[in-house]
């Protein structure tokens, strides 16, 4: 029987790929003509708001999303999550309704296709590089002050011990959501982990359970209450993953 699971697993894992690469040909025409003018962005995140759509069901995943607060048209915020797996990236385009900006790590560049827009129209940084990290708080004040939002997953990366609920988090966004004194959106990802980890003979199809919390304002703070801000929403997004235990199904 685990035989049997292992092929199904194989393919299905192989099926991913696939169905990415296939969909981006597909999108293609319209993804290129969004990245040729930066003030196309708003297009471009409508595009790769379908483009996760069809991976995400295409996969057999059904988001099942719970909004405690809901983001107001034209306004910016500081969105984070959890960060689990490769699909988180996906069901974050599909959760948000106002376009953002990812902040990710400069790897995901070299995937072919994916990494042509991936780089085009997110803020790359190589964690191992000061002057890179540095650079990331000038890219993400551009994109907020064109009236954008911003995706942050604070860990910093996919913990290599995948007993691990949530990793400590980095200071980084809670200092660029100080200093424009924009609303943090935290967003809890249940079950992505057990649907598709970086585990390849692990996962299987089914509901991924989201939450929206609600909004952290920063209104007021100075940079000397980060690392307080950044304890709090961590602990607010723990609390609810260790309060919420991924389905069985």
């Amino acid at each position: 029987m685990k035989i049997i699971l292992n092929i199904f697993r194989l393919f299905w894992r192989i099926w991913f790929y696939v169905l990415m690469f296939f969909s981006i040909i597909l999108l293609f025409p319209f993804l290129l003509i969004s990245t040729l003018r930066e003030s196309w962005y708003g297009f471009f995140f409508k595009v790769a708001k379908v483009w996760a759509t069809i991976n995400l069901y295409g996969m057999g995943f059904i988001p099942k999303v719970q909004f405690l607060e809901k983001m107001k048209k034209g306004k910016s915020y500081l969105l984070v999550s959890n960060h689990t797996s490769m699909i988180d990236i996906m069901l974050m385009y599909y959760i948000s309704k106002n376009p953002f900006v990812f902040v990710g790590k400069k790897e995901l560049a070299k995937y072919p296709l994916f990494g042509f827009f991936y780089k085009r129209t997110c803020i790359l940084v190589d964690r191992q590089n000061s002057k890179s990290r540095h650079a990331v708080f000038y890219q993400a004040q551009e994109r907020l002050n064109k009236g954008l939002s911003v995706c942050i997953f604070p860990e910093g990366g996919v913990p290599d011990d995948i007993s691990i609920v949530l990793d400590t988090f980095k200071d980084g966004a809670f200092r660029l959501a100080i200093n424009h004194q924009i609303p943090i959106v935290p967003m809890i990802f249940y079950d992505n982990k057990k649907r598709f980890s970086y585990d390849f003979f692990s996962g299987k199809p089914g509901i991924l359970r989201a939450k929206v919390l609600n909004f952290i304002e920063t209104k007021g703070l100075s940079l000397q209450d980060k690392r307080s801000l950044n304890k709090n929403v961590r602990q607010t997004i723990l609390r609810e993953l260790q309060n919420k235990k991924p389905r069985q199904n």
